[in-house]
């Protein structure tokens, strides 16, 4: 009898291991077949079709596409294309527009699905935050687009804090409302960021900001300039590899009159217009060695005049009072480099600030003085045309910065270069 149960129980053991082994094996069989059927989304197709399938995309189906399935995902994580989408992205102009409600805190979003830069960084209110009864004004982060002779704008569904100092391939560098003096590098199409510490602490119309791309090492530099209490322009720099600012020598003596203007990234240097009005110079620091240097304009530099990057090169729009024309120069280098005259803007408005240039059309984008109004230079055929925009709130001229949406990171091996 004993003889009999324990046979039954060996063979019920022997009945629940087959089982087992047969689920184990059924459960590899589909997860093959899963894997079989992520690698073939889409057969037959190579990988350089569906990218440039993926690439045509609007920038905002990508965060969701890239969830559809592994391969897509590592595809649009990728360097490649990262670096294909930055190259046919346009230019846009970023710029920030408060929020009508003016009492809010750094901790109540004003819609559900908008995303608190500081909130982000610190997601409970600490202990004085709380009882903090500062106004604080809230801005959404917004941008313009230039097509077919029109102005589109649109939301990255951002608020934050802290004003836009500085852009650079996608990137935006931003004051830290939460802490004084402290800066923030994000990204407002993935909403990637990182704090950085706080550098020397001035008054904002003492100092001027610069944010560039070190094509010799792929790493990302602020720059802060600032002047110290005896009048000396110093400057101080921080790589976002080592998050630590590090003091350089400043340019010349006396040079820097005004940091009004924003520095101009462009043929491996950061360039400032020193001088509010009737500057003869600019001032460059090269973004790789640090150094500074001042170089000579082909004329002064008067109050509709400017420097903009096109097409990787240093650009200064210098106004003809006399004959109402803009000429156009071009600066290919920083070594024993001249100015050459690229082109000249025939019989023009006087008081056409330039703004910036398209990086894919290559047209000029100027504003009027007088209106805030946008024209458009069409340099292949010579015509200068008034750019229709929306009606309603526009951003003051100072405020908007050139910016293009991309992908790209500040972590090594997803950095793109201009």
């Amino acid at each position: 009898m004993a003889k009999s149960i324990g046979s039954r129980n060996a063979n019920l053991l022997r009945l629940v291991e087959e089982r087992a082994l047969s689920k184990q094996v059924e459960g590899k069989k589909a997860e093959e077949q899963h894997e079989e059927q992520q690698e073939t989304v889409l057969p037959y197709l190579p990988k350089d079709c569906m990218l440039k399938i993926l690439i045509r995309l609007p920038l905002q189906s990508l965060s969701s596409t890239k969830f559809v399935c592994k391969p897509w995902y590592n595809m649009i994580t990728s360097d490649n294309f990262v670096d294909v989408h930055f190259r046919r992205s346009e230019s846009v102009l970023i710029f920030q527009k408060p929020v009508v409600s003016r009492t809010l805190t750094s901790y109540q979003p004003e819609k559900s699905n908008t995303f608190s830069v500081e909130a982000s960084l610190q997601p409970r209110p600490s202990y004085s935050s709380i009882f903090d009864n500062r106004v604080r004004r809230k801005f959404y982060i917004q941008f313009m687009e230039f097509k077919g002779g029109k102005i589109e704008t649109e939301r990255y569904n951002l608020c934050c804090l802290g004003k836009i100092r500085a852009t650079c391939n996608g990137l935006i560098l931003l004051d830290n409302d939460l802490k004084k003096g402290g800066l923030i590098v994000m990204n407002p199409v993935t909403r990637k960021l990182i704090a950085l510490p706080a550098g020397t602490l001035c008054r904002p119309h003492n100092e001027s900001f610069g944010f560039a791309l070190n094509e010799v090492t792929g790493d990302y530099k602020v720059v802060h300039l600032f002047r110290d209490e005896l009048g000396y322009v110093s400057c101080e720099t921080l790589n976002l590899g080592t998050r630590k600012w590090r003091e350089v020598n400043g340019p010349a003596f006396g040079v820097f009159g005004w940091f009004g203007y924003r520095p101009v990234s462009a043929i491996g240097a950061l360039h400032w217009v020193p001088q509010i009005n009737h500057s003869d110079c600019i001032v460059s620091m090269e973004v790789n060695s640090e150094k500074f240097q001042t170089i000579s304009l082909p004329k002064s530099c008067t109050t509709h005049d400017g420097i903009v990057e096109m097409g990787g090169f240093l650009c200064f729009v210098a106004h003809d009072y006399q004959e109402l024309n803009i000429d156009i120069w071009i600066l290919k280098g920083l070594c024993n480099e001249a100015w050459t005259k690229y082109h000249r803007i025939m019989r023009s408005v006087i008081d056409m600030v330039p703004h910036f240039c398209l990086r894919i059309s290559g047209d000029m984008v100027f504003r009027r003085d007088e209106d805030g109004s946008f024209y458009a230079y069409d340099f292949t055929h010579k015509v200068m045309t008034k750019i229709e925009r929306e009606k309603g709130w526009f951003p003051p001229s100072s405020s908007c910065l050139p910016h293009v949406n991309s992908l790209v990171s500040w972590e090594k091996g997803q950095n793109v270069c201009d």
